[in-house]
């Protein structure tokens, strides 16, 4: 089923025409619960990958044993939650039996598991070219995939991202078993398989990213209306390719390339849910009806976002990762 958002409340455009040509095109992946291939764009699901190239791992956790949660009894718990919440059930009974209890509560708590060697990342997304219009990318490739450790690691405190282009005709011979951490550090950080269903929409800055005397203008305006800009009219939410940065905790700070100096541009962004309380109006209408779509089971932060990007210079530069 595609996935369509809505016309914006109104063409923000008209009352504010100096926003027009900071317009950009950013395209809504709307991930839903599927079972994607390897020849799929997906977020968790399997990545085309050659048989002959080693799979990444973390370098940071090459202890022998690590701490975290086994991801088999994550999806099991979610899998009895998901169950136990779509059944009826009479008014002061509990949610889940005594055997469902017992496996939940394991799959809740932190445990020792010995691991040998340093931790495989983990697939988050793949976009093919073809699925995703305007992908940013490398001359000659049409494979954009993401892997990251499901840690927090020291500094941002978020996973360790990594980025692979590829051009998919080249692999020939894929990789039939794919490597995964026996252990993880932050169940939220585990991803459940999503298919795609991309949609190009066009967005607006954040009020944070306008010059100050526009903000303003747009604030005293808002008053008036039964609208909000930020969330209605600005940055589409959701997990996202291209667009605008999702400002929203703290106000905008330098970012440039680690290695040149240049500007860099929002390449893809993660977030855990397609639309809240205050992005109502971004929920596609074929969803008309039901609650947040949280079919990642993605949480960065305290309900915040992942944004990767990536160097206007060349893509062979380091990325930077930022939450909002």
């Amino acid at each position: 089923m595609t996935r369509t958002t809505p016309p914006r409340p109104l063409d923000v455009t008209a009352p504010f025409p100096e926003l027009a040509p900071l317009a950009r095109t950013t395209v809504r992946l709307h991930p839903r619960a599927g079972d994607p291939t390897a020849a799929d764009s997906s977020v968790g699901g399997p990545l085309l990958w050659p048989a002959d190239e080693p799979w990444p791992v973390c370098p940071d956790h090459g202890e022998p044993w690590q701490r975290g949660v086994v991801p088999e009894e994550i999806r099991q718990r979610r899998g009895i939650l998901a169950e136990a919440w779509a059944r009826p059930r009479p008014a002061g009974t509990d949610l889940l039996t005594a055997e469902e209890r017992e496996v939940v509560d394991r799959a809740s708590e932190d445990r020792r598991v010995p691991v040998e060697g340093p931790s495989p990342l983990i697939p988050v997304a793949q976009l093919y070219a073809r699925d995703v219009p305007g992908l940013p990318r490398p001359a000659g490739t049409d494979l954009l995939q993401v892997l990251w450790c499901p840690y927090d690691h020291v500094g941002d405190y978020l996973p360790r991202t990594e980025l692979r282009w590829r051009t998919a005709a080249d692999v020939t011979d894929p990789l039939d078993d794919v490597p995964g951490p026996p252990v993880v550090g932050n169940d939220d950080y585990l991803p459940e398989p999503c298919v795609l269903h991309p949609e190009p929409v066009t967005e607006y800055p954040a009020p944070h990213e306008l010059p100050g005397e526009l903000a303003d203008r747009i604030g005293a305006w808002e008053d008036d209306q039964e609208l909000a800009y930020q969330s209605d009219l600005g940055v589409a939410p959701g997990c996202k390719v291209g667009g605008h940065a999702p400002w929203s905790f703290s106000d905008p700070f330098p970012m440039t390339c680690a290695e040149c100096g240049g500007e860099v541009r929002p390449l893809l962004t993660i977030d855990g849910s397609e639309w809240d309380g205050g992005s109502g109006s971004w929920r596609p209408v074929e969803d008309t009806g039901t609650d947040t779509a949280h079919d990642t089971h993605l949480n960065i932060g305290r309900g915040y976002c992942l944004q990767l990007y990536v160097c206007t210079t060349s893509y062979d530069h380091p990325h930077l990762q930022n939450m909002q």
